[in-house]
């Protein structure tokens, strides 16, 4: 832990994604280091431990079962031919998992490790309250991850993720911009002008949206098309019908982002004054398909045409789209030991 204490500053930014959960920290030098865990999981009977060992695969022992985490649980559910888990689902913790809070600490541990001083700020990612899923418990996952992040010997502060992309994008105009965070569970939508936040709200679709209803129009398995569009998809130049169905479903969800994106703004644009125009920055691991910020581009000039309110400069994507929230967490972190 002195080593540790020695290479960075205090604060950390944590983003709990559905897909990936990131931790991000600052060097004594002032560069921003990050690291990633897939977050995901499969459980191996302890017959497996001696395959495992000489795999190097990350594990641990757990009520008499070997928990294999991230990246490597989808090696060994290759192997194994097992479906992997997935401790949260469409942005929030998933409800027919009973391990999920377990396993959710392990991997936030896997990220954060040991506190460099004790009680170290650290600020998390929480999705807005999704408007087209009432059901959806928001304050459940985020109390679940005070609790886990408090165990672990820091100090939790809860954050809008798509916020956190403002803080990690728009320094430039004195944090001022319109965020929407394409992830895995859900579309999380942030508006602030210098650091004051309009307006903030979630869709409860995501690249798990785009997975099943492609898998549905072509026959196939969800996990197939999440499959094939990390391998990389040219979204301007699909090269088969699976591919193609990737393209159709990545434009509806665009669409509708920006569609509810206007629709929520006209409801609270009479309490909000924007003097000037802002940028519009979209990150997420879905904006990483190939093409995706001009098929953006195309839907956002369609949705103009009928009328945008939102005065916009420019749209650009995030300069890491896997990383924009918990670098702008990170931002949050590092304020609590300015003096």
């Amino acid at each position: 832990m002195a080593t540790e204490k020695a290479e960075h500053k205090p604060g950390v930014g944590l983003d709990v994604g559905t897909m990936n959960i990131v931790s991000a920290r600052m060097t004594a030098g002032d560069k921003v280091v990050t690291k990633r865990v897939r977050d995901a999981f499969i459980d191996l009977d302890l017959e497996a431990k001696k395959t495992l060992r000489l795999s190097k695969v990350n594990y641990v022992e757990e009520a008499g079962n070997l928990v294999v985490l991230g990246d490597s649980a989808l090696v060994m559910a290759n192997l194994f031919k097992r479906e992997v888990r997935r401790p949260l689902a469409r942005g929030v913790i998933s409800a027919g998992e009973l391990e999920a809070q377990k396993i959710l600490s392990l991997l936030c541990f896997n990220v954060l490790n040991h506190p460099i001083i004790e009680g170290e700020h650290c600020y998390y990612s929480v999705p807005a309250s999704p408007i087209d899923d009432p059901e959806q418990d928001v304050v459940y996952h985020q109390e679940v991850f005070r609790k886990i992040i408090l165990e672990h010997g820091y100090t939790p502060h809860p954050m809008n993720e798509a916020m956190a992309i403002i803080y990690s994008q728009c320094a430039a105009e004195q944090f001022s911009g319109l965020a929407v965070s394409f992830g895995s569970g859900m579309c999380n939508v942030a508006l602030a002008f210098q650091t004051v936040k309009g307006m903030e709200f979630s869709l409860a679709r995501g690249g798990d949206y785009i997975d099943g209803h492609a898998a549905k129009a072509m026959g196939s398995t969800a996990s197939r098309m999440c499959s094939i569009k990390e391998k990389g998809v040219d979204l301007l130049n699909p090269t088969s019908r699976e591919e193609e169905a990737i393209v159709l479903y990545v434009r509806a969800l665009v669409k509708y982002c920006l569609e509810n994106i206007a629709a929520q703004f006209r409801r609270v644009q009479n309490s909000i004054t924007l003097p000037e125009a802002i940028p519009f920055v979209i990150s997420g691991g879905t904006t990483k398909a190939g093409g995706f910020l001009e098929v953006f581009k195309d839907e956002f000039e369609n949705i103009k045409k009928r009328g945008f309110p939102i005065p916009i400069t420019e749209i650009r994507v995030a300069s890491d789209p896997m990383t924009a929230v918990a670098e702008g967490l990170l931002v949050l972190a590092g304020e609590e030991y300015v003096e």
